[in-house]
């Protein structure tokens, strides 16, 4: 049973109520933000929750044991409250999102409904729409080993152990000229056709600073054509500087041919595959007795 603090309950005996209810939403990085429905910023629990952003919750599902509970909040962009290139740069996945009820006219009667975490985020053209996930939604995602051929490491991590700093696996370079989905840069000349494939561009400055992307294939030379995997909101500029750190496509060949780092490799690349489940005997087999079976 939830305690609802004396004050706050008597209010709610009341024939009529003001209630509103406030978001205050603390990002990955350590941002704080806070946004209410009302139309005045209140000051609620130490934190200025913002009038006139635009936020509109809907109606939340709430479920017992750990079944996940979820809701949504939706809102326009606005460079004072959340604006479309953070949502973009994934500035709020997994944003920490605490939900209160709050007497508008007397703020220092609140009721923390609720704590979520944003999950799936739609973008339209003027506003956004953003799944409010219960934290039960956690045990949902899987944890622990997959028992599979390839390597379950992140390349460069501790239990991969490639030093992702060697020259040999890390270079600069400058955009000379891009689009969404490729890019001809110079930096990467001495480097083999596709030593970058699935690695990570990480652009320095410009407009993108900071935004990764995934590479999908790298040609050789100086200038070189990098493809990202995925299409880029806004295309790089001339100019702009990126570090890149080579990539692994998690096979064991790749991790002793090109790290030579067989044997910290994170998968089971001898367990046997289909052909070998959906094999059966065939031929005779003998024992000392005779034949065992044919």
């Amino acid at each position: 049973m939830r305690d609802i603090p004396a004050d706050l309950a008597a209010h709610l005996s009341q024939d009529a109520t003001t209630l509103c209810r406030c978001w205050r939403l603390t990002r990955r990085d350590g941002a704080v933000l806070g946004f209410t429905e009302h139309d005045r910023d209140l000051n609620v629990d130490g934190t200025l929750f913002a009038a006139a952003s635009g936020f509109q919750s809907s109606d939340a599902e709430a479920a017992l044991g750990l079944s996940a509970s979820n809701g949504e909040v939706a809102g326009a962009f606005s460079s004072d409250a959340i604006g479309e290139a953070d949502l973009r740069n994934g500035l709020y996945d997994g944003a920490r999102v605490e939900v209160f009820v709050v007497n508008w006219a007397a703020p220092t009667q609140y009721l923390l409904e609720h704590v979520r975490e944003i999950g799936n985020v739609r973008r339209t053209a003027d506003h956004f729409q953003a799944e409010l996930r219960g934290l039960a939604a956690r045990l949902d995602q899987p944890s622990g080993r997959v028992y599979g051929r390839r390597c379950d490491a992140t390349l460069g991590d501790a239990r991969c152990g490639v030093d992702l700093a060697s020259s040999a696996h890390r270079a600069n370079g400058t955009i000379i000229e891009a689009g969404t989905m490729q890019a001809t840069v110079t930096g990467l000349s001495g480097f083999a056709p596709d030593v970058f494939r699935f690695g990570v561009l990480t652009f320095l400055d410009g407009a993108l600073a900071g935004r990764k992307v995934d590479i999908g294939a790298q040609e050789a030379g100086d200038p070189a054509r990098l493809s990202f995997w995925l299409p880029l909101q806004d295309a790089p500029q001339p100019g702009d500087r990126f570090s890149i750190t080579a990539g692994c496509d998690k096979s064991f060949g790749t991790c002793r041919n090109k790290f030579a780092n067989g044997a910290n490799f994170q998968g089971f690349p001898h367990m046997p595959g289909a052909d070998f489940a959906y094999s059966y005997a065939s031929g005779s087999v003998t024992h000392d007795g005779g034949p065992l079976y044919t």
